[in-house]
């Protein structure tokens, strides 16, 4: 299995990096099977990821096609924006950072197995208990999800979330309390990384950007911070907007 770094996409120095809105570079890419979409918004289904993203999140008509999308007095969680228009409320603001694989030793893990829907009550049980982020009952079929079991109880796992074109965002990095200080969410990180890196996409993720002990840890195994990233949670008005003449 080749784990050599693939260089980045080529793309204009004019162009926004696919990573500066990497939801809807998914959504409206290898992820736009998955897509519910209205003009210049979409979102995943509401039982695979919370996201939703717009086209532009200055252009106000993409924020009259979202309130479209998910209806009236509805809050939804909006990625890549800082403000919203008149009518809308900000429920919750939240600041992250986003990193990118810059040297990461990416290698298979043996003791990793492939998880399933088989698997979601040991997963969301795994989530619940660890609280790595949103994890819903189908994100398991966003990518690969890997994950180690002691005495066949599920302690450790992670995966693939966001799809951009040319990257695979890893996600739901987490290990049970009475397991961690043995290196395991580094394995895996980087078997997942392995998988990625087969095809010849690079790997990169999201975390809180409060969570300095995961920031340093991903740092040390060789991600790099590309960006400090803004998400919204929003109301949507109680009206929808008129339409268009």
């Amino acid at each position: 299995m080749s784990t050599s770094i693939s260089p980045p996409p080529t793309q204009s120095p004019a162009e926004p990096h696919v990573l500066d809105n990497a939801v809807w570079a998914a959504l409206t890419g290898p992820h736009a099977h998955f897509a519910e979409r209205v003009g210049r918004a979409a979102r995943y289904p509401l039982d695979v990821c919370p996201f939703t993203a717009l086209a532009d999140p200055a252009d106000p008509a993409a924020w009259d096609d979202l309130a479209e999308l998910v209806g009236p007095d509805t809050v939804t969680a909006v990625t890549g924006a800082r403000a919203v228009p008149d009518g809308w409320e900000i429920v919750e603001r939240g600041q992250g950072v986003q990193l990118v694989d810059t040297g990461l030793r990416a290698e298979p893990a043996p003791e990793a197995v492939r998880l399933g829907l088989d698997d979601i009550p040991e997963i969301l049980d795994l989530v619940a208990l660890t609280k790595p982020g949103p994890f819903l009952p189908r994100t398991v079929e966003l990518g690969a999800y890997l994950g180690i079991r002691h005495r066949g109880r599920l302690i450790a796992m992670a995966g693939e979330r966001v799809h951009p074109p040319g990257w695979t965002e890893i996600s739901a990095v987490c290990t049970h309390p009475a397991h961690r200080g043995q290196g395991l969410a580094t394995r895996l990180v980087r078997a997942v990384a392995a998988g990625i890196r087969e095809r010849g996409e690079i790997p990169f993720l999201h975390a809180l950007a409060a969570n300095t002990t995961a920031i340093s840890l991903y740092e040390s195994i060789g991600f790099t911070l590309r960006r400090r990233t803004n998400f919204l949670l929003v109301r949507t008005p109680g009206r929808l907007p008129a339409p268009t003449p």
